[in-house]
């Protein structure tokens, strides 16, 4: 694998960090603002929205420069961003800043995920974007506990001055390291778009709203669940979610291997699984050492379907698979956002802080069925091609002298 991924994931790294430590810290937050933990939530909300906006928009903005210099503006604008949260005199000041470092998250991963196939064998692909995507789930090992910890005992802002390091670092990587890759002739905006026309696309998409929002729909209320339902003391949390991404690592990684060998089998193992294992955490989140274990194969379950989802984008989107690609990334926040939205509705409904289970394995079973659709789509596709190349006249032969 070439050094210019590790640069890459680096960049993942620091993004994620900065996504999710600030789930840990918003108490430490609320506190020094004055301000309702609800309404330091809307850090997070703001995040998720903004990467779903900025995926699109930031790519669209990029489509006249190179590849790397994009990466590199793109994480100028996530150093901004947490270096002006920590800096934050007020919390709209501090909002501000965490939509800034989030418009950058989309179309990082989306534009990082087209270089790094690009630095690869055809047949390594899905590895080169699973390797980038590793930076994001050590972030939820490495960065997420020790950003809080630094958050909890020293403070929040220097956990965000030390993300803003993070990505000066990231994009010293992809500026030494990152080939120049001149813009790819002949693609303007409205091939970008034309890519959305495809249903295979547009399937893969879907695929990834409801396939990692079933694992959001559980994750998001862990700490309630364990803590009410298991028996776990609150400290225990911290240590649950780096089970959780510990499994991300791992499934991330056997994602990305076997994607490379068999992508759509891939997809219909780890779908599966997922919706079995997250219905049956309805019954292991009562028992502590089953719920760890639970928690674990959920990040790597979930994560497993990443490397394979973002491929399935770029060679259905192919020719112009920067947008589609950018917007695939949207995608998983937006099944974040819909999933936790959903989970919240059945506990206040009175079902119980293990009803968001059962949600999470409707919406990943959904997803595993959209799966088999599209590989069926795929086949029929290719035997009415198949037909109408044998139906079509033969060439006459050239006349001889």
């Amino acid at each position: 694998m070439p050094l210019a991924l590790l640069a890459l994931a680096i960049g993942a790294f620091g993004i994620g960090t900065t996504e999710f430590v600030i789930m840990g810290l918003l108490p430490q937050v609320a506190g020094d603002f004055g301000i309702s933990i609800p309404t330091a939530g809307l850090l997070v909300t703001g995040y998720a929205l903004g990467v779903v906006i900025g995926a699109p928009l930031m790519t669209v903005l990029g489509t006249k420069v190179s590849r790397k210099r994009m990466l590199m503006v793109l994480m100028g604008l996530f150093i901004a961003g947490n270096l002006l949260s920590a800096v934050a005199p007020v919390f709209a000041v501090m909002l501000i800043g965490r939509v800034v470092a989030s418009l950058a998250h989309g179309a990082f991963f989306g534009i990082g995920s087209v270089v790094a196939a690009e630095l690869v064998a055809p047949q390594k692909k899905a590895g080169a974007i699973a390797m980038m995507f590793t930076g994001l789930t050590v972030a939820n090992v490495v960065g997420v506990p020790l950003g809080t910890l630094i958050g909890q005992q020293i403070g929040w802002r220097v956990t965000f001055g030390i993300v803003a390091v993070l990505g000066v670092i990231g994009l010293a990587g992809i500026a030494k390291l990152v080939p120049e890759v001149p813009k790819p002739e002949g693609v303007h905006l409205r091939h970008e778009l034309a890519a959305f026309k495809n249903a295979q696309v547009l399937l893969a998409m879907a695929m990834t709203v409801l396939g990692f929002g079933g694992v959001f729909a559980a994750i998001t209320y862990i700490a309630p669940m364990m803590t009410h339902v298991a028996g776990f003391a609150d400290g225990s949390v911290t240590w649950l979610l780096v089970l959780f991404g510990l499994g991300m690592v791992g499934g991330n990684l056997i994602g990305g291997k076997f994607a490379d060998r068999a992508l759509m089998p891939m997809l219909y193992v780890s779908l599966g699984a997922l919706a079995v294992v997250l219905a049956l955490f309805t019954l292991t989140a009562h028992n502590k050492i089953a719920a760890a274990v639970t928690i674990a194969l959920i990040g790597a379950l979930g994560f497993a379907t990443v490397p394979p989802l973002q491929k399935r984008v770029l060679d259905q989107a192919h020719g112009a698979p920067t947008l589609a690609s950018a917007v695939n990334i949207g995608a998983f926040n937006l099944g974040n956002a819909l999933s936790a939205w959903l989970g919240g509705m059945v506990i206040a409904a009175g079902f119980g802080y293990t009803a968001p289970n059962w949600v999470g394995a409707v919406l990943a079973a959904a997803a595993l069925l959209l799966a088999v659709l599209s590989a069926a789509l795929e086949r029929r596709d290719t035997r009415t091609g198949a037909a109408i190349a044998s139906e079509a006249p033969a060439m006459p032969e050239p006349a001889r002298h």
